[in-house]
């Protein structure tokens, strides 16, 4: 299963699952959309589902789990960045509820699943964007503190990396690993869409006239290097029996405190004591008792 498996590098790990002859679930939102994108790719279901939508993750993996298949790859790829102030149904903040509490609840809903393949991975995508936050348990919703975009990505994805590691430390026993992925930094994906211009000159992205600068777009990976990392964590041998780290360029990262260096991920968000405490507060915001 393959969560924004229909555009970007969801799409590229689509393709390369099913032509490697793995059966693909593909989630997605709009039906439309993923049917037309996923047109002549073989081995491939697409199943309703919105993120920001708790009961419709359920009903997702409720319909996967009635037909009794084991789920052998949990790939939670989808998320978003650069967007305003937006809450869901239960007043939790959009970058918190679709990059990390849904990845929660699915991998939670499809446990059943994942632990009767006998081995099963679950790959939640990260980001280096991690760097530019920790996970806020004072406040993780922006109710008494001014909302940055930036930092609400920041720590949804702190999140994501804190649960892959408490995740794997509590699965391994029924052999399912976790593991976190940094894609890189990509173009021709649809991460930035609501982005505004201002934003991406501020950061340097930009010269004033709206266009990218050589250097960054020099650095820039092809939608296939950006799927790279997440289809080698799904499937490389090397990590048979090692979990719960986060990857980069198919491979295991090194730590870095560092925001400016584009490689490594920082301490805070490898953290064992907010592993447990974040796993703990999950529960209690999203109702899921997770119990492995």
């Amino acid at each position: 299963m393959v969560t924004g498996g229909n555009t970007g590098i969801g799409l590229e790990t689509t393709k390369t699952l099913a032509a490697a002859g793995a059966t693909v679930i593909v989630p997605a939102r709009d039906m439309e959309k993923a049917t037309k994108n996923l047109q002549g790719i073989p081995h491939v279901e697409i199943m309703p589902m919105d993120l920001m939508n708790p009961a419709s993750i359920d009903a997702c993996a409720d319909r996967f789990l009635a037909s009794g298949r084991p789920l052998h790859f949990l790939i939670n790829n989808a998320g978003i960045m650069w967007v305003p102030l937006r809450r869901d149904e239960r007043g939790i903040e959009s970058q918190l509820a679709t990059n990390y509490l849904a990845q929660f609840q699915l991998t939670a809903r499809l446990w059943p699943a994942l632990k009767n393949a006998n081995g099963a991975r679950v790959i939640n995508v990260s980001s280096h964007g991690h760097h530019f936050a920790p996970f806020d348990f004072d406040d993780p919703n922006f109710l008494h503190r001014e909302y940055e975009t930036l930092l609400g990505y920041g720590q949804s994805k702190t999140a994501v990396n804190l649960f892959s590691m408490e995740l794997d430390n509590r699965a391994r026993r029924s052999n399912v690993r976790a593991y976190s992925v940094h894609p890189g930094s990509i173009g021709g994906t649809e991460l930035g869409r609501e982005a505004p211009l201002e934003l991406f000159q501020k950061m340097g992205f930009l010269d004033a006239d709206g266009n990218m600068l050589p250097e960054v777009a020099a650095a820039l990976k092809t939608v296939p290097q950006g799927a790279a990392t997440t289809v080698w964590c799904a499937t490389s041998p090397l990590l048979n029996n090692i979990g719960g780290v986060y990857c980069e360029d198919a491979d295991i990262a090194p730590l870095s405190a560092d925001l400016s260096n584009p490689h490594g991920v920082n301490p805070y968000s490898l953290d064992e004591a907010s592993a447990k405490r974040l796993w703990d507060l999950t529960e209690e915001m999203t109702g899921i008792r997770f119990t492995l």
